[in-house]
């Protein structure tokens, strides 16, 4: 008996240990998981962090440098290859290239030349992070938290997040460096590895996979380096992974920009399309290549990093002859739409007639009253949406405004394009006068949806009402600005001086107008009433913004009262006799620059 007690007592002790044990190998593996994922995700940030200060820095110069893109596909490619090794992203830059294609400023050629450029500047990065520089993560750090801790100007403190982006970035390959040293003993780990490495294509899949989760392929390409700087994935399955990470990040920005039009997703299509064949190509032949990428350099990081940059290079170097052709064929890929014309787009701005400058401005014109007759339309609609607190009506005038603003661009796109061609002083003049104009048609819609259409909201959600009194100087005033637009579109049509100067004084007429609301409604909350207390704000503010889009119709007579000498340089009274002021008062233009006498204006 005491022999069995003792086996009992030894069998479950055994069963203990050995449950200790798989519970300890467990956690273990939870904790390897966790390290390994907490690198990988500090990696992650660190590269947006470093993208985003680039950008925030230099936005406004990488813009305009893929701007002037078009010249030559050698100078995109070399414009394409700076913006991706600033902001260590192609995926950043092929975003801001489609950007500029979706406006029409940049061809689906050197859109796809640029894209060829990136790709090889997303791997400078790379190359800089094979070598073992983690010594210089505290320093980098260090001087990153104090450029922006001791500076409340947005440069240096954006230039400071990007030290502390590169210094985490530092950090994250070393937490994940030591994280994964305990791979190396695993057993189930060369099991996996050696089916992958048997099936290189499957490999190269998964890593576009993983490329496309994660959103960064510098972030993957730093990742198959360090776990081939360990020894846990040997060299050919590493090129195989990089040659599925640049597929991979390739896919990305043709998924983020599903919703521009079928023109502008044609670049990221295409270089999507050059990395395949790329990658198709070079798969079969990785053991080939192995000898020659390790001739330059044995290091096992710098063969990854080598890899990827010949890699982009070849792909540089091969295709930027054929974007001409692959223009055409993404073209039959996808095919413009063949839909009914929106109505924001322009109807009138004839490309062929650029050549053309009186035709191109007639066209131009055409479409700047189209804009106009859009912006009357929310102008003589919007005190409906006071009246009947109407939210249906407020939400198609708000819509409108995007139609007033995608006219604006393409008006001023459209006549800076025809000022490149060699134009009269009257053309000159006149192209001037279309963009001012269109610009204070542009102003016009914002103020009604973004101030007018607001108030209106704040009315309706807190369930407002204006005094009768109150409504009735709203509406009259609101008449008076409509009739206004009426004869603003009178003068622009017919540049008629009478006219024009009929303007300016029913602009005199209306700035008097508001003067009276003004002081009628200070008499109604003198007098306590409560709807007038209630609104007083939004009155006030509605009173104000009529105000704003009179003086941007009456604009357009200034220039035409200017050339018949009737404006004045200043409004101070250089002549202080008593007789100067009997002719009338005077009346402002929107800057204050210039003045004319009521007397003449009537």
């Amino acid at each position: 008996m005491p022999g069995r007690a003792a086996a009992g007592r030894s069998l479950s002790d055994g069963r203990q240990s050995l449950r200790d044990l798989l519970d300890g190998t467990v956690l273990s593996g939870y904790l390897l998981l966790l390290n390994i994922l907490g690198g990988v995700a500090l990696l992650l940030w660190a590269t947006r962090m470093v993208r985003t200060g680039i950008l925030r820095a230099y936005g406004g110069e990488l813009r305009r440098s893929l701007g002037r893109s078009s010249r030559s596909q050698a100078t995109a490619a070399a414009m394409g290859l700076g913006a991706a090794a600033l902001l260590q992203s192609s995926t950043a830059t092929a975003v801001l290239t489609v950007s500029f294609a979706s406006r029409g400023l940049v061809t689906v050629g050197a859109g796809l030349a640029v894209m060829l450029g990136a790709d090889l500047g997303s791997t400078l990065v790379v190359q800089i992070l094979s070598f073992d520089i983690s010594a210089v993560s505290p320093f980098l750090l260090l001087l990153g938290v104090a450029l922006f801790m001791s500076s409340s100007l947005p440069f240096r403190r954006h230039i400071g997040r990007v030290f502390i982006g590169l210094g985490l970035l530092l950090l994250s390959l070393q937490l994940i460096v030591g994280a994964s040293e305990p791979l190396r003993s695993s057993a189930l780990l060369p099991i996996v590895v050696a089916h992958l490495a048997d099936e290189l294509l499957l490999a190269a899949l998964l890593a576009a996979l993983l490329t496309w989760l994660s959103h960064s392929s510098v972030a993957m390409v730093l990742l198959i380096m360090t776990f081939t700087l360990v020894g846990i994935v040997p060299l050919e399955l590493s090129f195989a992974l990089v040659l599925g990470a640049n597929v991979g990040s390739g896919l990305i920005p043709l998924l983020l920009t599903l919703a521009e039009p079928a023109e502008a997703r044609r670049i990221p299509l295409g270089n999507l399309i050059f990395r395949c064949l790329g990658a198709l190509l070079l798969l079969p032949f990785l053991a080939q290549v192995a000898p020659l990428i390790a001739a330059v350099d044995d290091h096992p990081a710098r063969q990854v990093a080598n890899f990827h940059s010949a890699f982009n290079l070849a792909l540089l170097l091969l295709f930027l002859p054929c974007t001409g052709l692959m223009a055409r064929l993404t073209e039959r890929l996808l095919p413009a739409r063949e839909t009914p014309q929106s109505r924001a787009a322009p109807r009138y701005l004839d490309p062929a007639a650029i050549r053309s400058p009186a035709i191109a401005i007639s066209c131009a014109t055409r479409e700047v009253l189209r804009m106009a007759d859009v912006v009357e339309t929310m102008l003589r609609d919007v005190i409906e949406v006071f009246r009947n607190d109407d939210e249906k009506r407020l939400s198609e005038l708000s819509k409108l405004d995007d139609e007033v603003d995608t006219l604006h661009r393409a008006i001023k796109l459209y006549l800076a394009e025809t000022t490149r061609e060699t134009l009269s002083e009257d053309d000159e003049r006149r192209c001037s006068e279309l963009i001012t104009f269109t610009t204070n048609l542009e102003h016009i819609g914002d103020i009604i949806d973004k101030s007018l259409l607001e108030i209106a909201r704040k009315k309706r959600k807190h369930k407002l009402t204006f005094s009768a009194q109150g409504w009735s100087e709203l509406q009259e005033m609101h008449a008076e600005v409509a009739d206004l637009m009426t004869i603003c579109l009178g003068v622009f049509v017919s540049g008629d001086l009478p006219t024009a100067r009929r303007l300016i004084a029913a602009k005199e007429r209306l700035r008097d107008l508001e003067l009276e609301g003004r002081v009628s409604h200070l008499d109604r909350l003198r007098s306590g009433r409560i709807e007038s207390i209630e609104t007083s704000a939004l009155h006030v503010d509605v009173l104000r913004d009529l105000k704003r889009i009179a003086s941007h119709l009456t604009s357009i007579a200034y220039p035409l009262l200017d050339a018949e000498g009737e404006l004045r340089s200043s409004r101070l009274r250089s002549d202080p006799e008593p007789e100067a002021a009997e002719t009338g008062s005077d009346i402002e233009d929107p800057e204050g620059h210039r003045q004319i006498r009521a007397g003449e204006a009537s």
